[in-house]
């Protein structure tokens, strides 16, 4: 039976401060669970964990490293980002991001608890957004 929701329902998902988990977006609807949070689950091999607010920059940076995130696909619903929007990133694409120098800003009440076993508070903290 596949996975529909988030792992471990019984508990509360925190965001990186400790926090309720805030929305990270829901236009475009973003999530391993298409739920608008970056919330994960035993079957979210990628750990989906990181709201980003994407720059073209970051758009062609990932692109180039073979995971085309600014291409629509409408067959699985997918409009392709534009800079701007917030998804929720893997967190290993990510901190590539941020160790070439690319990473984009992230929305600290919306990045799972989960992305500190890839990153440091102090890195996110670093690239917060304004959003």
């Amino acid at each position: 039976m596949a996975e529909s929701t988030p792992l471990n329902k019984s508990a509360v998902a925190r965001n990186v401060l400790g926090e309720l988990l805030a929305t990270c977006s829901t236009v475009p609807m973003t999530g391993f669970y298409r739920n608008g949070c970056c919330e994960t689950g035993a079957h979210d091999q990628g750990v989906h964990v990181v709201c980003a607010q994407v720059t073209a920059e970051f758009l062609a940076y990932t692109k180039a490293q073979g995971n085309d995130l600014s291409t629509p696909n409408p067959a699985y619903g997918f409009p392709g980002l534009k800079p701007g929007d917030c998804w929720c990133l893997c967190a290993a694409r990510w901190k590539e991001a941020l160790d070439d120098g690319v990473a984009p800003r992230v929305k600290l009440a919306a990045t799972h608890a989960r992305a500190l076993e890839y990153v440091s508070l102090d890195e996110l903290k670093q690239h917060a957004a304004e959003v």
